[in-house]
C-alpha cells in the first residue's frame, strides 16, 4: 500500500505528468531526491508510469469495446495476441478467465481487427464491438481515489502554465507522429530525447507540446496498480439505460467515486464502466445502494476483472536474461 508521500507524488503527477521533480518537491516539502527515489520505487513496485496519448477524436481515430469469448486457455493466447497489437489501448480478462474485454481504436476506414482478424480465430465463441459514443470518465479524466492528495493550492503550483492553443485548431499534423510515438513510450521523457526523436529543437519540441496540451489534443494518463491505493475489487459493468434517462444517468455517475472509465455505447447495453472497489462486499453495497438509487436503469451485468494485461501505454518487452 502506498503513504502519504507515494499518494501525493501520484496525484502531482496525475496534474500535470511532465512535472520537474524539483517543483513537485517544492509543492510536496521534500526533496528532489526524495521525489526522484520515490518515483523510481514506484515504477518498479506498482506499475506507475506516465503515458502521453492523443485524444482518438481529435485524430480522427474511433474507440471500440471489445468483448470476447473464448475457453480458458485459448482465451489467454488470444489475450496476448491482443496486447501486441499497436491498436489496442487495453486488455482486461474477465468472468473466470474466459472473457477478453480490449478499447481498441481504428481509423475511419481500417477496421481489419473487427471484419476480418477476429472471425478467423477458430477460438472465439463470442465476440460483440461496441462502439464508444461519449465519454464521461476516462482518459484525462482521472479516477477519484487517485487524486484526493494534495490541496486545491498545490495543484494550482503544479500545473503547467497556459500557453495558446495550436494554430493548427486542435489537428495533429504527420510531424507530430514521432512526438507521439516518444510520449505513448513514456510521457516523461526528457526535451532533449524527444528533440532527437522528432529532429527538432528542444525549443519547438516543448512549444509545440505546450500547445498539443493546452487544448487538448495531447493528454498525460498515469498508469498505477490501483491495488496500491487500497482498490482490490475491480469489476466490468454493463448498464442498459432508457434512452431519456441515458445522459443523464450517465452524468450521476460520472460523479461516484468507484468509477474509474464509464462511457456510452452501443448495443443493448448502452452505458459501459469499471467500479474499483475495496473488496467484494464494498462493490456489493455500491451495486444495491447508489447505482440502485439512480432512476432509469433497466438491467446490470457484471463481471470481476481477475486480471489486467495491458493499459494505456505499450507493453515493455520482456528483460533479457544476462
Amino acid at each position: 500500500m502506498l503513504d502519504d508521500l507515494d499518494r501525493a507524488l501520484v496525484h502531482a503527477l496525475r496534474v500535470d505528468g511532465r512535472a520537474p521533480f524539483s517543483r513537485i518537491g517544492a509543492v510536496l516539502g521534500v526533496s528532489p531526491q526524495t521525489v526522484a527515489r520515490r518515483y523510481g520505487r514506484l515504477r518498479a513496485e506498482a506499475g506507475l508510469r506516465v503515458v502521453g496519448l492523443a485524444d482518438p477524436r481529435r485524430a480522427g481515430r474511433t474507440q471500440w469495446l471489445l468483448r470476447l469469448t473464448a475457453g480458458p486457455h485459448a482465451a489467454q493466447n488470444l489475450a496476448q495476441a491482443l496486447v501486441r497489437r499497436p491498436d489496442t489501448a487495453w486488455v482486461k480478462l474477465a468472468s473466470g478467465g474466459t472473457e477478453i474485454t480490449a478499447i481498441v481504436e481504428t481509423d475511419s476506414d481500417d477496421h481489419a481487427l473487427l471484419l476480418r482478424d477476429i472471425p478467423r480465430t477458430a477460438a472465439v465463441t463470442a465476440v460483440s464491438a461496441h462502439c464508444l459514443l461519449h465519454t464521461y470518465r476516462g482518459g484525462p479524466s482521472a479516477w477519484p481515489g487517485s487524486t484526493e492528495a494534495l490541496s486545491a493550492s498545490q495543484q494550482a503550483a503544479l500545473r503547467p502554465e497556459t500557453v495558446a492553443p495550436a494554430a493548427t485548431g486542435g489537428r495533429l499534423e504527420p510531424a507530430d507522429r514521432a512526438l507521439l510515438t516518444a510520449l505513448h513510450h513514456d510521457g516523461r521523457t526528457p526535451l532533449g530525447e524527444l528533440a532527437a526523436a522528432t529532429g527538432r529543437t528542444p525549443a519547438t519540441v516543448a512549444r509545440r507540446l505546450a500547445e498539443l496540451r493546452a487544448d487538448g489534443t495531447v493528454f498525460l494518463d498515469v498508469e498505477l496498480d490501483t491495488r496500491q491505493l487500497g482498490a482490490a475489487m475491480h469489476a466490468l459493468l454493463w448498464l442498459t439505460v432508457t434512452p431519456a434517462h441515458l445522459d443523464r444517468v450517465g452524468r450521476a455517475l460520472a460523479t461516484h467515486r468507484e468509477l474509474a472509465f464509464l462511457a456510452a455505447t452501443t448495443g443493448p447495453s448502452n452505458l459501459a464502466a469499471i467500479a474499483l472497489c475495496t473488496d467484494p462486499a464494498d462493490l456489493h453495497r455500491y451495486l444495491t445502494t447508489r447505482l440502485a438509487d439512480l432512476p432509469g436503469i433497466t438491467a446490470l451485468e457484471s463481471a470481476p476483472i481477475l486480471r489486467t494485461l495491458k493499459s494505456a501505454g505499450p507493453v515493455p518487452p520482456p528483460a533479457r536474461r544476462p
